[in-house]
C-alpha cells in the first residue's frame, strides 16, 4: 500500500505516478467458437474493456444459442497477462480442457466447453498495449483502478445516448451515483432527475407512486397526485432495485415504458410522458427471469445496455483514493486518514462497498482511533468471525450469503446510530454520512423484517 500523498501532491500526480495502467497485455486473447450452433463466432479481449459475458441471454457480449448454455453462463476478463474465466452459477458448468472449473486463469491454447459448444482460446499477434482513460472519475463516480476506468468509454457513450440502461452491482457500489452521472452529462441534464426506490415504498402504494392517482382513488387520496413518470417528464427516471418490483406491477411498468404513457390510478385520462429510464439492481436479473420472478419482456425492454459496477474489493488502489476523496467531501483534510489506517483498510473486504468506506471515513473524522474500522463493524456481543461463520454454515449461494452479511451489518449500524442520536433519524443519517431518505429506508426495512 503506497503511503499517503504529501500535502503538496495533487490528485493528478498521485494517479499518474501510482496507478498508471501498465498491466494491459500486448497480445490480446482471441476466442473462436469451434463447435456448436455458433461455430465461427469470434471475440477478442485485451483488458481495456469491461469483462465479457458469455451466455444465451440477449445482453451477453458473446451470445451462444446453445440450449445447454445458461442465460448468463460465464464471465471472461483479462488480468495480469491471463484470461480469467469465472462460471456464474450455470446449469451445466464450465470446463477448460475437460476439467470443470469455477474460476480459472488461462494463458492461451486452452479449449473452453459450455454446454455443447467448444471455444478455442489463443493469443493474437502482439500489438501496442491496450489503453484505458486516465481520468480519476466519471461524473460522480470516483476511482482510478483499472477495473473502474475501463468502464469509462462505455459510460461516455451511454451518457450521451437516450437508451434504457440497467446498472448492476452489489449494494453500495455506486449505482445511483453512476445513473445520476449519466443524467448530468447527457442530453436531458436540464430536465428533472427523479428517483424511485422499489424497496422504499409500501406495496399498496407502488402503483400510485409510479403512475399517480386521482382524488378519491383510495382512502387518503384527497387530491390529484403526479406519479414519478409525470414528474420525470423530459428528464430521467431512475428506478432503483428494479429486481424487487412486484411481478404484477412489472406488466404495467412495461406498458408505460413501451407506450410512453401512464394512466393515473382511479382515473380514465391517459398522460403522455417522455422519460429516459435507467434501472439498477443488486440482483442477477438473468437468474430472476429464469426463476419466473422477473418478466422476460420487461428485462429485454430495460436491458438495451448494461453496466456492471465492480465491488470495491476488486478495485485495486481505490480505497486510498476514496478515503482522500471522502475526507475532503466531509469537510476534513485529504490526508486526515493516516497511512497506517488506510493500509489496514486496504486489506478489508468492504461488504458495504463505497457506502461503507464513506461511513468509515466519517467515523474516523469524528472519533479518530475510536472509530477505527475493526471496532465499528464488529456486531455487538460477538466477533465478526463468529457472525460470518454462522452465515457460512447455512450453505447459502454466494449472493444470498453476501446479502445476509450486508443486512446484518446495516441492522447493527442502524441500531448503534439511532442510540447515539437519541432516536433522531435526521441526526443519525447525518452522523452516518448518508441521506435521510436512504437511512429511513434501511430503518423501515429493518422494522419490517422483525
Amino acid at each position: 500500500m503506497p503511503p499517503a500523498a504529501p500535502p503538496d501532491e495533487d490528485a493528478t500526480t498521485l494517479f499518474q505516478s501510482r496507478f498508471r495502467p501498465t498491466n494491459l497485455p500486448r497480445a490480446p486473447f482471441r476466442l473462436v467458437v469451434q463447435s456448436g450452433p455458433d461455430a465461427g463466432l469470434e471475440r477478442q479481449l485485451d483488458g481495456s474493456a469491461p469483462r465479457l459475458l458469455l451466455g444465451s441471454g440477449p445482453a451477453c457480449d458473446l451470445r451462444i444459442s446453445d440450449r445447454m448454455v445458461s442465460r448468463r453462463h460465464a464471465a471472461l476478463d483479462v488480468r495480469d497477462e491471463l484470461l480469467r474465466i469465472v462460471d456464474l452459477g450455470s446449469r451445466n458448468g464450465t470446463r477448460v480442457n475437460g476439467v470443470l472449473v469455477s474460476d480459472a486463469g488461462l494463458a492461451g491454447g486452452e479449449l473452453i466447453r459450455v454446454g455443447e459448444t467448444e471455444i478455442a482460446v489463443s493469443r493474437a499477434r502482439a500489438s501496442e498495449p491496450g489503453r484505458v482513460p486516465t481520468a480519476m472519475r466519471f461524473g460522480r463516480v470516483v476511482g482510478a483502478s483499472l477495473e473502474l476506468r475501463r468502464l469509462h468509454p462505455l459510460c461516455e457513450r451511454l451518457a450521451h445516448s437516450d437508451i434504457p440502461v440497467v446498472i448492476e452491482g452489489e449494494t453500495g457500489t455506486g449505482k445511483e451515483a453512476l445513473a445520476e452521472s449519466f443524467h448530468e452529462l447527457g442530453p436531458r441534464a436540464k430536465g428533472p432527475w427523479v428517483v424511485f426506490d422499489c424497496t422504499a415504498v409500501p406495496p399498496n402504494l407502488l402503483e400510485s407512486e409510479l403512475f399517480g392517482h386521482e382524488r378519491g382513488a383510495f382512502t387518503g387520496a384527497v387530491s390529484n397526485r403526479k406519479g414519478v413518470f409525470e414528474q420525470a417528464h423530459h428528464g430521467t427516471l431512475f428506478i432503483d432495485e428494479i429486481g424487487d418490483l412486484d411481478v404484477a406491477l412489472q406488466a404495467k411498468l412495461l406498458r408505460a415504458i413501451e407506450r410512453s404513457e401512464v394512466r393515473p390510478l382511479g382515473g380514465d385520462r391517459v398522460v403522455r410522458v417522455d422519460v429516459r429510464i435507467i434501472a439498477a439492481t443488486r440482483r442477477d436479473l438473468d437468474r430472476e427471469v429464469q426463476a419466473g420472478r422477473f418478466r422476460d419482456d420487461l428485462f429485454h425492454r430495460l436491458a438495451v445496455a448494461r453496466v456492471e459496477l465492480p465491488p470495491l474489493r476488486d478495485r485495486r488502489g481505490d480505497v486510498a483514493i476514496l478515503a482522500r476523496h471522502f475526507a475532503e467531501e466531509l469537510g476534513g483534510d485529504a490526508n486526515a486518514i493516516p497511512a497506517e489506517v488506510v493500509a489496514r483498510w486496504e486489506d478489508y473486504a468492504w461488504p458495504g462497498n463505497i457506502r461503507e468506506i464513506r461511513n468509515a471515513v466519517a467515523r474516523y473524522l469524528a472519533l479518530g482511533e475510536l472509530g477505527r474500522l475493526d471496532a465499528a463493524t464488529a456486531p455487538a456481543g460477538e466477533s465478526m468471525v463468529d457472525w460470518v461463520e454462522e452465515i457460512l454454515a447455512l450453505g447459502l449461494p454466494l449472493s444470498d450469503a453476501r446479502d445476509r452479511v450486508i443486512q446484518g451489518f446495516e441492522e447493527r449500524y442502524i441500531v448503534r446510530a439511532l442510540q447515539s442520536s437519541g432516536g433522531n433519524v435526521t441526526h443519525a443519517a447525518r452522523a452516518a454520512g448518508v441521506g435521510r431518505r436512504y437511512f429511513q429506508t434501511l430503518k423501515a426495512r429493518r422494522q419490517s423484517e422483525k
